[in-house]
């Protein structure tokens, strides 16, 4: 976990739900309530394809809700993992992986094969990226179009998220001025000399989304080296630009720049972490943590007060420090040479006559979905606008059903953030499978954008972002004056709505059971989450006592909710907390009764197997690493509801006063360990991250990570030691350095993971 997304760059003065639940809870002596439980037998309600047709042909049951109708699945049928610090891929009895790919690997035979030293003269256009993250699968027939059906043939797209150990990609460490092996921090500071550009350049490029072809031989997976699919792409690649037609000159003049003063086009892609699927059969891949790569040089002009105060919401490094300042924040990319444009755009000081002749917009060019057509690679991906412009982590589309509006959910992945949708104006038309970017421009151009209010009653709503709210319109902290500036400055707008701010919103499913929707709240700190900081949708602020010694929620939890009438178009919802992390020992914080067979900290990724039903946990944790390594987790999920009203007891220093507090809110069924356990434990310093599966539930691929994160920078004049040296020391190419990979499970009988 990167030490930036521990700052909240939220100061909106929207009131919080703590603000409101003294007249909806009434007295406090009528607020505690025993926990219900429940059998160890999962009950599902009405399969939702059914309901999605109800929902299509206007009509329902009473409420709008259709009867439940009772339906088991089967329990876990692994044994559980136990908790570890080994530098290894742990996993259950039966179970076997192999490394499909790994930071560095060839994407072309005229490429050689990576040493694994940083010695690499080449500047990884033509390899595999590093910071393997979100994932997904297409397949493809034998005229490699992209197909529905599982033909043992698929393009595998994986997304690179940041450069924060780049120095296991050089031969010494990163180096700036001469000076090589300087003690790392993720996003730290840098000297202001001169980066050498064969680095920078190596560094920009394994950022980004890597396309390989994967064939399957019996129950193996191997990628293709020498596949005319094989692609990268990188923050130097060229992307159309789209947005709704009433606001696309709108939206072009905030993309205006010096690489194209149109806007139609923008470049490249960056901090990419969370990922989708389209029904038609095109990537999602989100801009996540992009914020940070931008410099301002001291005395440097920023810009309209407009630029700045948008800057500031999302992180944007823009107050100059001491004139006599030696460090500045981000990677020191723009330092390499002000010529040549590659490097200058992350410089975003206003040094021309207008916006169109430097850089300093470059920042409103990310922060977005982008589509990518893994099937067509001469193909440019296309920059989505009409689904707003924030951290985005993840973009999860709910069962297509035709002759209703496609709707996605995201997640805007900082601290005190919010949750999104976005409802496609057009109708789905199964005939626009295989559409490509065409059926994009249909579906994701016109639409729309919302943001979620969760309320204490366990209620919610989904807030039209909209310049036609006066709320928005007539806004005094930033003018809006006009639908594109809701597109390109979205968390200001969601600001206005007085949207629910979360505890830092990641991963989101959609269960394919019965509709419902997760999404991951990984964790908070003690500035945003204490005991007066509270709310029913993030209710605990507590200490936590071991060797890490955090503070806030720092283990995290999953909140999940139900559209009303099963409609994901609709505009209300029903909500609960299905799980809250916890160490098993934590006592009263452990809300979900977790034992030391399920316990996890900072939930990050989340999905949901078609094949089982279940749902897959991943982890990106620091609050319990004292113990284990980051994991793996399998649950098989209830329903929003199946648990029961609680009272949380909050108590925690803060400025070492002790501060005490009540928080009512609606928590899960317990699930016990035959319905939550560890399936899988990760390398040393490294994160779980980006799931999918073969259509037929017996391959499930994922990401390792950021292997040995915790390294000192190599070259430090400390004491240097490796803190994992994954994969390389489990036989999987040069020894050495650790690297991100791609893992493919399976089981060794061959049946459904995780049954």
């Amino acid at each position: 976990m990167s030490d930036f997304l521990d700052e909240s760059y939220n100061d909106s003065t929207e009131p919080h739900f703590r603000e409101v639940l003294g007249s909806a809870l009434g007295d406090p002596a009528r607020r505690a309530v025993l926990r219900g439980g429940v059998g160890l037998t999962t009950l599902l309600g009405l399969g939702f394809e059914a309901e999605l047709a109800i929902a299509a042909n206007g009509t329902s049951g009473a409420q709008g809700t259709p009867p439940d109708r009772a339906a088991s699945i089967p329990g876990l049928g692994f044994e559980a993992v136990e908790k570890g610090l080994a530098d290894r891929v742990s996993l259950p009895p039966g179970y076997r992986y192999q490394i499909l790919h790994a930071t560095g690997d060839t994407l072309d035979a005229q490429v050689p094969a990576y040493g694994n030293q940083g010695l690499e003269s080449d500047d990884w256009s033509r390899r595999i990226g590093d910071h393997h993250d979100g994932i997904e699968l297409f397949f493809v027939d034998a005229q490699g179009k992209y197909s529905e059906r599982d033909t043992g043939r698929a393009l595998l797209c994986v997304n690179h998220e940041s450069s924060a150990d780049a120095h296991f990609l050089h031969p010494r460490g990163q180096s700036s001025n001469g000076a090589v092996g300087r003690k790392f921090t993720q996003f730290g500071d840098w000297d202001l000399g001169a980066r050498p550009a064969e680095e920078v350049l190596k560094e920009i490029h394994l950022h980004g989304v890597s396309v390989v072809e994967v064939v399957r031989t019996g129950h193996t997976w191997r990628y293709r080296v020498d596949s005319p699919y094989n692609r990268r792409i990188t923050p130097n690649t060229p992307m159309r630009v789209s947005a709704p037609a009433a606001c696309l000159e709108g939206v072009r003049a905030h993309f205006s720049t010096r690489f194209d003063p149109s806007g139609a086009r923008a470049r490249g892609t960056l901090n990419n972490c969370g990922s989708g699927k389209t029904p038609w059969g095109t990537y999602l891949t989100c801009e996540e943590n992009w914020a940070f790569y931008f410099h301002l040089p001291v005395g440097a002009a920023a810009g309209d007060n407009a630029l700045s105060v948008s800057r500031k919401r999302y992180g944007v490094q823009e107050t100059a420090l001491a004139a006599n300042a030696k460090s500045a924040r981000g990677q020191g990319w723009h330092t390499v040479s002000s010529s040549d444009d590659r490097f200058a755009r992350w410089n975003i000081a206003a040094s021309g006559v207008d916006a169109a002749s430097d850089f300093r917009q470059e920042p409103n060019t990310f922060g977005y979905i982008v589509e990518i057509d893994p099937c067509v690679p001469s193909s440019a991906p296309t920059k989505r606008t009409a689904m707003g412009r924030f951290a985005h982590e993840a973009a999860i589309c709910a069962p297509a059903v035709a002759g209703a509006p496609l709707v996605f959910y995201m997640g805007c992945d900082s601290r005190n953030e919010y949750i999104y949708k976005f409802v496609s104006a057009a109708h789905w038309d199964p005939r626009d499978v295989g559409g490509g970017q065409a059926a994009g421009d249909r579906y994701l151009n016109e639409g729309s954008l919302y943001v979620a209010r969760f309320d204490a009653d366990g209620s919610g709503r989904w807030l039209e972002l909209t310049i036609a709210d006066p709320k928005i319109a007539a806004n005094a902290k930033f003018k809006f004056n006009q639908q594109a500036d809701v597109l390109v400055h979205t968390r200001l707008a969601a600001d206005a709505l007085g949207a629910t701010p979360m505890d830092r919103p990641e991963w989101g499913a959609v269960n394919p059971k019965n509709g419902e929707i997760y999404f991951s709240l990984t964790n908070n700190n003690a500035a945003n989450r204490s005991p007066d900081k509270v709310n029913a949708a993030n209710p605990r602020a507590y200490a936590d006592a071991d060797g890490k010694k955090l503070a806030g929620n720092p283990n995290g939890h999953i909140i999940r909710f139900r559209e009303d009438a099963d409609r994901h178009s609709a505009l209300g919802f029903r909500w609960d907390v299905f799980l809250f992390g916890a160490e098993s020992d934590m006592g009263p914080a452990n809300l979900s009764e977790l034992t030391p067979k399920n316990d996890f900290s900072s939930p990050d990724g989340v999905w949901f197997s078609r094949a089982t039903g279940i749902c897959w946990i991943e982890t990106d944790d620091n609050a319990m690493t004292d113990e284990s390594n980051c994991m793996l987790l399998a649950a098989i999920p209830g329903r929003v509801g199946d648990g029961s009203k609680i009272t949380v007891n909050n108590n925690m220093l803060v400025g070492g006063t002790p501060v005490n507090g009540q928080q009512e809110t609606s928590v899960g069924a317990t699930l016990g360990e035959t319905r939550l356990r560890r399936f899988l434990v990760a390398p040393r310093g490294s994160e779980v991250t980006g799931l999918t599966e073969s259509p037929d539930g017996r391959a499930l691929f994922l990401n390792i990570q950021h292997p040995g994160e915790e390294t000192p920078a190599l070259g430090n004049a400390d004491a240097f030691k490796l803190q994992s040296e994954w994969p390389g020391n489990e036989g999987y190419g040069p020894k050495g350095r650790p690297r991100s990979a791609t893992i493919v499970i399976t089981r060794e009988d061959g049946g459904l993971i995780g049954l």
